[in-house]
């Protein structure tokens, strides 16, 4: 008798949790009372934006060195990649992208991986003076497309959602291109 209530107790958790992602994303944010749900972390660095180099790549000063921060989850169109011609909305997605960071102190949130295979640190990016999480303003606004690379995919559904909304509204590239 005991294993039988066990295994209800086990697939009412189950059920909540995958019906979750499907909450509203405004109830999820109130539910957690942040932005992004990552105080919690420990392993949270804060860094200063010294420059931007296009939508989705900034570099910071942070424990005394400059780093190069690839935005994890998110992919802009191309301006900067040698041998890649400059792509629709590329310009746009990068002046977006310094308008929000652009000499701003950030919070670097680590996924699974802390680096990609060029060395660049990965993060979702939250600026501190608002704690506005960045990566997903990009999306939801239309000047970023969802790129969801394992096993740095802590947010990867809430990004498709927020590309979908973006999609269907007609938003940034999702009009211009």
């Amino acid at each position: 008798m005991p294993s039988r209530h066990l295994r209800w107790v086990v697939l009412a958790a189950a059920f909540v949790l995958a019906m979750v992602q499907f909450l509203p994303h405004d109830l999820l944010s109130s539910i957690s009372g942040d932005e992004g749900d990552d105080s919690g972390t420990g392993s949270a660095s804060t860094a200063r934006v010294v420059r931007v180099v296009d939508g989705d790549t900034i570099k910071v000063a942070i424990g005394g060195r400059t780093d190069r921060v690839r935005y994890i989850g998110v992919d802009t169109p191309e301006t900067v990649k040698p041998g890649t011609p400059v792509q629709c909305f590329g310009h746009q997605a990068s002046a977006r992208n310094a308008a929000l960071v652009a000499g701003q102190e950030v919070r670097l949130v680590p996924d699974r991986e802390a680096r990609d295979r060029y060395g660049r640190l990965l993060a979702y990016v939250y600026r501190t003076s608002d704690d506005l999480f960045v990566n997903a303003a990009l999306v939801r606004d239309g000047y970023a497309r969802t790129l969801t690379i394992p096993p740095n995919e802590r947010y990867a559904a809430r990004f498709r959602q927020l590309q979908e909304e973006a999609r269907a509204g007609r938003r940034g590239l999702w009009k211009a291109c």
